[in-house]
């Protein structure tokens, strides 16, 4: 065999042979390894929760009494005074006996209807519902993941994961050559 006729079949080989190694070369290659153990990763945060909050409480407010019962009183009074005083005198006395006798009837109506009533001013009480938003805060235990141990061909290994894998778990196998 000549020199060309050798390297000829080198290459040949080698792309024949070569190319098989390096097509699997960029694929990875999957199996399945034993789960030792899940441990949860768990964080504690805080969350905050709006509540509404009711409550009744009694609102006061007051009522004067005093105006509306002493004016009935003192305008009947008035209107009585008026009547009475108008029968006495004549003429121009028949005019000043009726305002006297209107002016002594109203006073005499007002007492009367203070009297009755008193000087009342009322306190009345109302219940009123009274709401306030307020936030409330707890702690809460949440699990951000697991911590797991796997046994692969003799080794162990310990990774992070989002979920509990259960008892086997997919690795990845990826053989390249040394140096």
């Amino acid at each position: 065999m000549n020199a060309k006729t050798r390297i000829a079949s080198l290459l040949l080989a080698t792309t024949l042979f070569g190319s098989t190694a390096w097509a699997d070369y960029g694929r990875a290659k999957y199996d399945y390894a034993k789960v030792i153990s899940a441990e949860p990763i768990v964080n504690y945060v805080t969350v905050t929760t709006p509540v509404r909050e009711c409550w009744e409480e009694m609102q006061y407010y007051t009522v004067d009494r005093r105006r509306v019962d002493r004016g009935a009183g003192t305008l009947v009074g008035a209107v009585i005074g008026g009547v009475i005083g108008h029968q006495f005198g004549s003429g121009r006395g028949n005019d000043a006996a009726t305002v006297a006798g209107t002016l002594i009837g109203a006073a005499i109506g007002n007492d009367a209807a203070r009297q009755r009533h008193g000087d009342r001013v009322e306190r009345i009480a109302r219940p009123v519902e009274r709401c306030e938003t307020r936030h409330r805060e707890h702690r809460e235990r949440r699990i951000d993941g697991y911590r797991v141990s796997y046994r692969y061909h003799g080794q162990r290994y310990v990774t992070e994961m989002p979920y509990d894998p259960g008892n086997r778990i997919r690795v990845r196998v990826d053989v390249r050559p040394a140096g």
